[in-house]
């Protein structure tokens, strides 16, 4: 979960927790003194399932949290790019991959860590990965070779199991889930 706010981004003074005054019904962050109300908003997390014919691309995470895991090739939205282009931006960076973007595989939201996570599936055009710092290594599996006891995220996971069960039934659907 996100930390409290405790000082006005603006002006510096420490904050107090009550109902702004325009109607909100939850209690913000209110400056005292510029008045100013500060939202504490969900992050997004977005990324792929890359694959190659029947298999998946996973990365092994070199960073916390869940070192040495696998995942999918994700992390957090930067400001100024679309989930889209926050997805391909986090393939590349953790994978190395060359790929064509396609559809939105699954959206899942987990309120108690305060992110939304976001998963595009993209076809790999080629089976070469130059994998960045952040990835120990990059590999495709297939999916009864998929070490799911390892597997880094239960969003992740739960990804997986939706991406292979749409591929068995030979039609791919949006997925949506609250992770509690």
């Amino acid at each position: 979960m996100q930390s409290p706010i405790k000082h006005c981004r603006d002006c510096g003074t420490p904050v107090a927790y009550r109902l702004p005054d325009d109607g909100d019904t939850r209690e913000r962050a209110v400056c005292p003194a510029c008045n100013t109300v500060h939202y504490q908003n969900p992050l997004n997390v977005v990324g792929t399932v890359p694959y190659w014919g029947d298999r998946v691309l996973l990365c092994k995470r070199n960073i916390e949290p869940r070192w040495g895991k696998w995942t999918l090739p994700a992390g957090f939205m930067e400001l100024g790019e679309s989930v889209a282009q926050g997805a391909a931006r986090e393939t590349v960076e953790e994978a190395g991959a060359e790929f064509e973007m396609e559809e939105l595989l699954s959206i899942l939201s987990v309120p108690r860590v305060g992110q939304v996570h976001l998963f595009f599936r993209a076809r790999l055009l080629s089976e070469r990965f130059d994998p960045g710092p952040e990835t120990i290594e990059a590999r495709l599996f297939a999916e009864h070779e998929i070490p799911w006891e390892e597997i880094a995220f239960r969003t992740v996971r739960e990804t997986l199991e939706r991406y292979f069960s749409d591929r068995k039934s030979g039609r791919f659907g949006l997925h949506t889930l609250d992770i509690h």
